[in-house]
């Protein structure tokens, strides 16, 4: 079938008006979803450069007016922040892309992040109308990325052009200055959504970041070929911006306590850390040279400059890396290790592929750079070399079993099927917890067994007043987008804790 879009008579003046008057709902409903440029793979490998191309301004456009203005679009309940997608999808259908950025700002304080990270897939994407007539959904993420970095490439855009009826780099209105001060404890993806969401509810907010580098676990733990660090730059320019002050290589529980912020006159505090502490599997061998936690080995890279050119920090460059997990911290890492010259690379998945909790779309780029996986494998053992370093990994057969109490398949081991396979390097991706630090620091806080700390679902507060915690010190490990989510609910509770009690 014809492309109903390719019908229209292209690049003119009025083209996008014309498009959207010519194309009737069953017309839209043809139209093929946009696929975006990516780099090949075998240069890819090669640099760090962002894999995905992004939209043009004409494939935005397109994609947009695959959207039916459903009376009741259920995209947005698949939001944890609650973008108005409709309304920045539609802007970008008339050629209004500042005023779609603009819409994405009034909630989101990372839309161009969370275009490039965020599992649409099973959040908006998968709430779209189209998933009812089996045809692929709105390419809402692919559309937020386009707007958001439409409006950071093009801030200095004169007044007289009509895309540019909202400043690209202004963040949303700012509030009055209601003179209280407010704390944030780290400056990942949850605090910066909620510092941005206090400043513009008018509060002076100061984000504490215990690393030299501004932004967390998007700085340290997501590779620049997934998301470039001019893109995480970008979006905390625009907080400081707004008046939120950060200040690094501050260890609140250490360098500052919690009694400092309490004298230094902050009314509330968010605390935001992460998960930042490591788990391995407790099999022998671990603690050969060679094995290591995806945690230390994505920070040395990432944030550390490990491998550069000028950088001293040192790294291991195995020749033969398996990466043991399958969410998506482990093809970060073992799509990072083919960048770092390995020439085999295994993913070691004790499930099967179905039910990686990795987003499709870096299984298919992990497959396509090379790597391998090991499916239904799991390691029980690595052996060393006489000098210490891990030389081969002993892996276990497993198949599925019962459903276990998430309803997922439990894998069982296939008793007496066990091979070895060499390897020089191992990196562990099996899950992270929270680090002790503040839970330790600070009496009175109330904490899970699993070392989270204890809140109100509702408003996000811990056990001490005011101060209030989200992200993966409350969640264990999860996505950037449901941190951002804590962000804002955490925000819009604080905010009416202080309101009541003036």
């Amino acid at each position: 079938m014809e492309n109903p879009a390719n019908t229209i008579s292209p690049r003119g003046a009025s083209w996008r008006e014309e498009l959207r008057k010519a194309l009737t709902a069953k017309d839209r409903m043809a139209i093929p979803r946009a696929m975006m440029t990516e780099l090949a793979p075998d240069y890819r490998i090669t640099c760090n450069e962002e894999v995905n191309q992004g939209l043009t301004a004409d494939q935005a456009v397109i994609e947009a007016t695959r959207c039916l203005d459903c009376p009741d679009p259920q995209c947005m309940t698949g939001c944890p922040v609650a973008v108005n997608i409709p309304g920045f999808i539609k802007n970008i259908e008339r050629g209004n892309f500042m005023e779609a950025a603009a819409v994405l700002k009034e909630t989101s304080a990372l839309p161009a992040v969370c275009g490039r990270v965020c599992p649409q897939e099973r959040q908006c994407e998968s709430k779209c109308i189209y998933n009812r007539t089996r045809r692929q959904p709105v390419a809402i993420g692919y559309l937020e990325r386009f707007a958001a970095d439409y409006a950071r490439e093009n801030a200095g855009q004169s007044a007289g052009n009509s895309d540019a009826a909202h400043p690209a780099e202004s963040p949303a209105t700012q509030g009055a200055c209601n003179g209280m001060k407010i704390a944030v404890v780290g400056s990942g993806p949850a605090s910066l959504s909620f510092a941005g969401d206090m400043a513009r509810r008018g509060y002076s907010v100061h984000v504490f970041e215990a690393l030299h580098e501004i932004g967390g676990v998007l700085k340290y733990g997501i590779p620049e070929f997934r998301l470039p660090n001019e893109i995480v730059d970008a979006e905390i320019r625009q907080l400081r911006d707004s008046g939120v002050e950060f200040t690094p290589d501050c260890v609140i529980g250490k360098t500052l306590s919690y009694e400092d912020l309490q004298e230094m006159g902050f009314k509330g505090i968010f605390v935001a850390s992460g998960a930042g502490l490591p788990r391995f599997m407790g099999i022998p061998g671990e603690n050969f040279i060679g094995v290591m936690s995806s945690n230390e080995y994505l920070t040395r890279i990432n944030l550390m400059g490990a491998g550069r050119p000028g950088w001293a920090t040192p790294v291991i460059r195995g020749k033969r890396v398996a990466v043991i997990g399958g969410g998506n911290t482990a093809m970060d890492s073992c799509r990072t290790a083919r960048r770092m010259g390995a020439e085999k690379v295994y993913i070691v998945y004790r499930r099967s592929e179905a039910e990686m909790p990795a987003r499709l779309e870096e299984v298919r780029h992990a497959k396509e750079e090379g790597v391998e996986f090991l499916t239904l494998h799991n390691p029980v053992e690595y052996l060393a070399d006489e000098k210490g370093r891990v030389r081969a990994m002993r892996l276990q057969r497993m198949e599925l079993g019962e459903p276990d109490a998430s309803g997922r398949r439990s894998p069982v081991p296939v008793e007496g099927d066990i091979s070895e396979v060499p390897v020089d390097e191992v990196i562990v991706s099996v899950g992270v917890s929270p680090n002790p630090l503040i839970p330790d620091s600070i009496k009175g806080l109330e904490i899970t067994r699993r070392g989270t700390l204890v809140v109100d679902e509702g408003t996000l507060e811990t056990t001490l007043p005011l101060l209030f915690a989200g992200g993966d010190i409350v969640r264990g490990g999860a996505t950037v987008i449901l941190a951002m989510g804590d962000g804002r609910r955490a925000a819009e509770a604080m905010d009416r804790r202080l309101n009541e009690m003036k």
